[in-house]
């Protein structure tokens, strides 16, 4: 999917890494089905499907965003052991068309989780 003519434009493509999220040792995501989303100047972000996270770490927050591109983002704190990472989770349960893709996933803060890509050569 690609918005390439629009001024911020959107790319997803699908990683042809395994990508992991860890937090306080424990892995809570791991999946060789990553989406990368491109926004504009933005950082891409991994998008990871849902059946891939270990939602029993995740709990729900009352936080929201609302992005023009992409809908309103619902957001996740992870607890694992005695640590948590507040709103370090985030997912557009209902995106915009253009982004349909990322409906049923979830992307992770990397400042607030250890994300790790691996090649599939490795």
């Amino acid at each position: 999917m690609s918005s390439q003519g629009h001024p911020h434009a959107i790319t997803i493509k699908q990683n042809p890494n395994r990508v992991r999220v860890s937090f306080n040792g424990t892995v809570i995501a791991d999946t060789t089905e990553a989406l990368v989303l491109k926004e504009g100047p933005l950082p891409p972000a991994n998008y990871i499907p849902r059946r891939d996270v270990q939602m029993t770490c995740l709990r729900r927050t009352d936080h929201s965003t609302h992005c023009p591109f992409k809908g309103n983002a619902a957001y996740f704190s992870v607890r694992v052991g005695d640590q948590t990472a507040d709103n370090a989770v985030w997912t557009y349960e209902t995106p915009i068309d253009s982004v349909a893709e990322i409906k049923d996933c979830l992307s992770f803060y990397v400042e607030k989780l250890e994300v790790s890509e691996e090649s599939p050569e490795n």
